[in-house]
């Protein structure tokens, strides 16, 4: 069995929640139907999960549980985007970016009253990557660029930002989720970014 597969049985007994709990938040579109994978075992059909996602969403759904309602968390976990407005000033208050970060996002959108969440969400992918110091500001206007063509394919589906330089000259790419790339010696993957997870993130911070 793979080994970043937890079986149902061992999930609820680590989690200590129920079979009742873990299936309402799947209906509740908590849990994604794709998380419950279905394999053969010799004892017949048994259900399985990844075993870190699966871990670190019912950890959050039980923190969070409390503070907001399961449809608020619904909302949240979903990677389909939310219908926010934020100004300017709202976006350094809230720290999901820094002047720097805005004044770059900013020479490409140009300065608005407000962005919608789409651009509030570029802004915080260009604000992760280049804190990290391994983006440079002239590889962030090219990441903008890609998220500005082709993130809106997507149709708020799951997908992957892959960020790979070779001799110096960086390239992105937007890919479905799950997907594995394999590239040749020469190629550094820089950075591999789920916008699922991102989009979380965001969320969490506008809440």
């Amino acid at each position: 069995m793979d080994q970043d597969l937890i079986s149902k049985k061992e999930l609820l007994e680590l989690a200590g929640i129920s079979y009742g709990q873990l299936y309402r938040w799947k209906r509740k579109n908590l849990i994604p139907e794709d998380w419950f994978i279905r394999r053969s075992t010799y004892t017949g059909q048994e259900t399985f999960f990844p075993k870190e996602k699966i871990i670190a969403r019912i950890d959050k759904i039980i923190n969070m549980k409390d503070g907001l309602s399961l449809d608020e968390l619904a909302d949240m976990f979903s990677p389909s985007l939310a219908g926010s407005m934020l100004k300017p000033e709202e976006l350094l208050k809230r720290n999901i970016v820094s002047k720097a970060s805005f004044e770059l996002f900013a020479q490409h959108y140009g300065t608005a009253e407000s962005y919608p969440f789409q651009k509030i969400l570029y802004a915080y992918i260009l604000e992760r990557l280049l804190v990290t110091g391994e983006m440079s500001r002239d590889e962030g206007q090219g990441l903008l660029q890609v998220l500005e063509n082709h993130y809106p394919k997507f149709h708020g589906k799951s997908c992957e930002l892959i960020f790979v330089r070779k001799m110096g000259i960086s390239a992105f790419a937007l890919v479905s989720s799950p997907a594995e790339w394999y590239f040749d010696s020469g190629v550094k993957m820089v950075a591999r970014l789920n916008l699922a997870s991102s989009i979380e993130e965001l969320k969490a911070k506008l809440m």
